[in-house]
């Protein structure tokens, strides 16, 4: 089994898109172990209805949180408070030998879970490659280099970087600049969102297996 950890340079850069095309690209199974904002939705269903294949496992969240806030925030508000160590990873039927699971995190890299930990450490603590998303939008090159700095200096593996939509060239050149090294993949503006578009963007990133 190996863990491949979905963030992003922010909230809302499309890391449930980029989700579902790797779950379906390697039939990984999914997981998102912190979920704020249920009351308008989980992305673990979005992921079921964008997805075609049969052997995906979507997988229950630890927590559950209803407020869209940072899930700090969101879990006080609910009298919660998120233990690292009461995130486990959940148990698998049949696994097959070198399946992925994909494990979405919850906006960027630094958001914190309570007052000691940051979604980050969640991947650390399951020895994760990570799949970082960069969308484009005023500032996204700063949000992009801080976390692929943060990434580096702190021992992370990336396992590629998804430029997801539309760049301009020199914004997206500004950020490869220093992407030395590191594996990197254009995902098109997706619309609309379907099984079947999905599954037409998935067959280019099957060599990341």
């Amino acid at each position: 089994m190996k863990n491949l950890f979905i963030t992003g340079i922010g909230t809302n850069v499309g890391k449930t898109i980029v989700s579902a095309i790797f779950t379906e690209s390697y039939k990984a199974d999914y997981w998102k172990p912190i979920q704020s904002g249920t009351d308008e939705g989980k992305d673990g269903d979005t992921i079921k209805q964008l997805i075609s294949n049969t052997v995906t496992k979507i997988f229950s969240e630890s927590y559950l949180l209803k407020a869209p806030l940072s899930p700090n925030i969101a879990a006080k508000q609910e009298g919660i408070k998120i233990d690292l160590d009461n995130i486990v990873l959940p148990k698998k039927i049949n696994e097959v030998e070198n399946k992925y699971l994909i494990i979405e995190g919850a906006g960027g890299l630094l958001v914190p879970i309570n007052n000691q930990h940051f979604v980050i450490d969640i991947a650390k603590k399951f020895n994760c490659e990570i799949v970082l998303v960069i969308n484009e939008y005023l500032g996204c090159i700063n949000h992009a280099l801080l976390s692929i700095n943060y990434l580096q200096q702190h021992q992370y593996k990336i396992h590629v970087i998804v430029f997801n939509g539309s760049f301009n060239t020199e914004v997206k050149q500004s950020i490869l600049n220093f992407c030395k090294g590191i594996k990197t993949i254009d995902i098109p503006q997706i619309e609309p969102l379907t099984k079947e578009s999905i599954l037409q963007n998935t067959i280019s990133y099957l060599e990341f297996k």
